[in-house]
């Protein structure tokens, strides 16, 4: 079953004091949440004005929070930008936050503060963009979501930083110094169940149009030592696995920023020209049952 957009999960209600109590009463909030489920890509949460319900500490009610929870299921969903000064959050005018599921989907939780015992549901509209900032609409068919008890496979990924060297990282969201501007210069993808070394194949773009052969077996793909950054990179998996695995794959660049999700052999590469890698997003997903 695919995830839908805006499914609503659960209402949570909570209640937290405030550190800098209001004049009238205890300091005492209350708080509304709202946990929505997103199938990979980019939306627009929009929310209306409000009516307003009271002020304290300078903060006007009703006061709307949208965050990135952890979670067991679902790599993190990245907050990217909003219409207020701070993005993940809107007050009684309303406003629009943009958020980015990952490959594989994501959940945000919505919470709305506000007086104990006066905090009406936050009504939401969900509006998708696009796959994902600065990437080109793939033709390939979208990556089925996985089913439940289906997790992605795990698999440890070597980056080689520019002035860090060889670093070890296990494949659950974004691996390397993503905006520190430090140049990946190699990279190697070995799955740790399910698959075996051979089954992951992955290459390598550099400066000038140079790229590598396909290798395998957990091979470091790239150099060491000569100061050439990877300019992009391609992940795919052996033939036999094609119609059980998808692999979905994202690049962080200096200037271009996130490029991708692009799947399955595609070159995942910036659209500014000998642009930089700084990190690296791999994911390989069961495929769901017909």
């Amino acid at each position: 079953m695919g995830l839908g957009f805006g499914r609503e999960d659960s209402n949570v209600r909570t209640r937290s004091a405030n550190p800098a109590p209001a004049e009238d009463d205890d300091g005492a909030i209350g708080a509304q949440g709202r946990l929505i489920t997103l199938e990979e890509g980019i939306y627009a949460l929009s929310f209306p004005t409000a009516a307003p319900s009271g002020a304290a500490g300078g903060v006007r009610f009703p006061a709307i929070q949208v965050s990135a929870p952890p979670s067991d299921d679902y790599d993190m969903v990245e907050i990217v930008t909003g219409s207020g000064d701070l993005p993940e959050w809107c007050d009684a005018g309303g406003g629009v936050v943009v958020v980015k599921a990952p490959a594989g989907g994501g959940v945000v939780l919505v919470t709305t503060f506000g007086p104990v015992g006066g905090i009406e549901p936050v009504d939401v509209e969900i509006r998708p963009l696009g796959p994902g900032i600065g990437a080109p609409v793939s033709s390939a068919a979208p990556t089925p979501v996985r089913p439940a008890g289906q997790p992605p496979v795990r698999s440890e990924i070597v980056l080689h930083i520019e002035r860090e060297g060889d670093r070890r990282f296990e494949a659950a969201g974004w691996v390397g110094t993503r905006g520190q501007r430090r140049r990946v210069e190699a990279f190697s993808v070995r799955p740790l169940d399910t698959l075996g070394p051979g089954d992951i194949e992955y290459k390598a773009f550099g400066p000038n149009g140079r790229e590598t052969p396909w290798v395998s077996d957990a091979k470091l793909c790239g150099t060491r030592g000569r100061g050439l950054p990877l300019t992009g990179f391609a992940v795919r998996l052996a033939g036999h696995l094609s119609d059980r695995f998808d692999v979905v794959y994202e690049g962080a660049f200096f200037d271009s920023g996130v490029t991708g999700p692009v799947r399955n052999g595609e070159p995942c590469v910036p659209p500014v020209s000998d642009d930089p890698l700084e990190a690296i997003n791999v994911r390989v997903v069961p495929r769901a049952a017909e």
